[in-house]
């Protein structure tokens, strides 16, 4: 994926460094290999590892190597954690928060993010997204999809609104709602729809 201009944080150099700043500062116990941040930035290693160094340099991460493997880490003794990571948090936080907590949930087909913050997130201009709006496709537990919108509103500071479907409304296209959200951004928010 190539990497484009922050939109969400656009204090930001680019969505790359937002989507690799989010899979460390949102989940500090974390430590990731080069690869595997780049996996999760959707882009290559080499593309990634300016920042790596710049923000190791900082102080910004931590690196440890074991073997041939770096490891990469959030500094949470840096003074600017706090800030940076609710920053990170407002720009990139709902996608990885509501991936995290999609995936413990059963018999969900897909799910994404769709609405104004994902049309930001696509680089489209706008207002500020008020809420975020989420596509879950499947049979969950309707309760247990409603206590994850509440879990998710609390993590991420704005509402979180989910509407379920099942998978046969999503196939359909004769369904008003389902090609108007197909015509516009979607952001994946489980692993395989990637």
């Amino acid at each position: 994926m190539k990497s484009s201009a922050a939109v969400l944080s656009p204090i930001l150099r680019s969505d790359t460094q937002g989507r690799m700043l989010a899979s460390l500062l949102l989940d500090p116990e974390v430590e990731l290999t080069l690869t595997e941040l780049a996996r999760r930035a959707n882009v290559a290693v080499p593309t990634i590892l300016r920042d790596v160094d710049r923000l190791v340099a900082g102080e910004y991460l931590r690196d440890r190597r074991i073997g041939r493997s770096r490891l990469i880490r959030a500094n949470t003794s840096h003074p600017l954690f706090a800030p940076l990571r609710q920053i990170i948090m407002y720009g990139y936080g709902p996608a990885v928060v509501l991936t995290t907590l999609l995936a413990d949930v059963s018999y969900i087909d897909a799910a994404y993010i769709y609405g104004s913050w994902a049309e930001r997130s696509s680089g489209k201009s706008g207002h500020d997204p008020e809420d975020i709006d989420v596509l879950v496709i499947g049979h969950a537990d309707q309760s247990e999809v409603y206590a994850l919108a509440r879990k998710a509103s609390q993590l991420i500071g704005k509402e979180v609104n989910i509407n379920q479907i099942a998978p046969e409304r999503w196939a359909s296209a004769d369904d008003g709602f389902i090609t108007t959200v197909r015509s516009r951004p979607l952001v994946p928010l489980t692993a395989h729809d990637r």
